[in-house]
């Protein structure tokens, strides 16, 4: 037990970024196939178990003989236009399952894989068909612009400086605050005239946890605040929501299929509450999952019932648009690091000039951030090749020694 806890599980240890970008390729290669499932008249609950099913097939073949816990991070979800939170019904809610794409609607799919509880997970908005304009193409281009803004905003400053003259600039700059960050997405937002959806929550990622110690939360609802700044070192999934309604929400009357195990220790007495969360237990340890993952569905709906009265299991409401307009979102897991923001697992960078639009950002200040990159440039100096050694020089000894240093 004593070996266990005296593992380094930050990125301080490069065994954790290893495991981390592993999980994140598997994230981002399933995204890039379901997202070609993407298609008029294709049923939600099918496409959310083929990409549950695909997820486990890329899980498998990493890390194969090694005693690491792996598997599913977040479950395959495909939510419709209106929809905030992940949707993922199921088979044995007869109106529920009949639900299906419809043509012209913004759908979000979100999924995710861990690797020795390293999640990473990430969303992307899939239009269904390919011609996008109008309104729609608003919102996405407000959504991508604004979402790039607060990854920026999110480096601490001074970790992309070189020189001591930006070094030095960089020692008198504070970082950003959450109400200066939501002050900036806010004018991003206005100028396509869309919203942030209400509380839409970036969460630091631990081990085994994807809603850490810190949290920033966009458009805060009454009563509602975020708790810390990003800094070096740390893992964030960072959530951006944009509406072209008020941006407002209200749960929407679909049964709550997503849940995720807390750290609430209750005796349940009922015992297929104990052998749903037994279950649950050994298949999620403490990720999200949806009902349909679980062995029998049916008396999974029965057996969470208690989980979640005692509070051992959180139940995700299906949540919506207040005013039933559509709603985008992006999600991207990241690592700030010494050399700046390294994407682990984020929505492919679109092709912009498909989204037509008369409106744009106008803001100096905005537009200044956006020209800044995420990560400092890899180096160009291209390395040496190794060859057989020949008898040399020493200053070519040192050379080749100098080669080998900076591989």
């Amino acid at each position: 037990m004593a070996e266990e806890s005296a593992v380094d599980h930050t990125l301080k240890n490069p065994d954790v970024l290893t495991k981390y970008k592993e999980a994140g390729k598997i994230s981002q290669k399933v995204l890039e196939t379901v997202s070609g499932w993407v298609t008029e008249g294709a049923k939600v609950v099918e496409l959310c178990e083929k990409g549950d099913k695909l997820l486990e097939e890329e899980i498998a073949k990493v890390y194969k003989g090694k005693k690491i816990t792996k598997g599913i991070a977040h479950p395959a979800t495909f939510s419709p236009s209106a929809y905030v939170t992940p949707y993922t019904p199921l088979t044995s809610d007869e109106e529920e399952a009949g639900a299906t794409l419809k043509a012209g609607e913004i759908v979000k799919i979100q999924l995710g894989a861990q690797i020795d509880g390293f999640g990473t997970i990430v969303c992307d908005d899939v239009p269904v068909g390919k011609s996008v304009g109008g309104r729609e193409a608003d919102l996405l281009l407000a959504t991508h612009y604004a979402n790039e803004l607060l990854l920026r905003m999110m480096l601490p400053p001074g970790t992309l400086a070189t020189t001591d003259d930006e070094k030095k600039a960089a020692a008198s700059q504070k970082p950003y605050t959450q109400s200066k960050m939501n002050q900036l997405l806010e004018k991003v937002a206005k100028s396509y005239d869309c919203n942030i959806v209400e509380s839409t929550t970036c969460w630091m990622f631990e081990r085994n946890e994807i809603e850490g110690t810190k949290k920033i939360i966009l458009a805060p609802g009454e009563g509602v605040k975020g708790d810390g700044i990003p800094a070096l070192g740390e893992v964030w999934g960072v959530e951006m929501g944009l509406s072209l309604g008020s941006g407002k929400v209200k749960n929407f009357p679909n049964r709550a299929t997503l849940h995720r195990r807390t750290t609430t220790t209750y005796q349940l007495k009922r015992p297929s509450s104990k052998a749903t969360l037994s279950e649950i237990v050994k298949k999620f340890g403490t990720f999200p999952f949806s009902l349909r993952q679980l062995e029998d569905e049916r008396a999974a709906k029965v057996g969470v019932v208690e989980c979640v009265r005692g509070n051992v299991l959180r139940q995700y409401e299906v949540v919506g648009e207040k005013d039933s307009e559509p709603v985008s979102r992006l999600f991207t897991t990241i690592a700030i690091t010494k050399n700046g923001i390294v994407k682990l697992a984020g929505p492919p960078t679109p092709d912009l000039a498909q989204w037509k639009s008369d409106k744009k950002i106008e803001d100096p200040e905005i537009l200044k951030i956006l020209e800044q990159p995420l990560a400092k440039p890899a180096s160009t100096k291209p390395k040496k090749n190794k060859k057989k050694k020949k008898p040399a020089t020493k200053k070519a000894d040192e050379e080749e020694e100098e080669s080998s240093d900076e591989e």
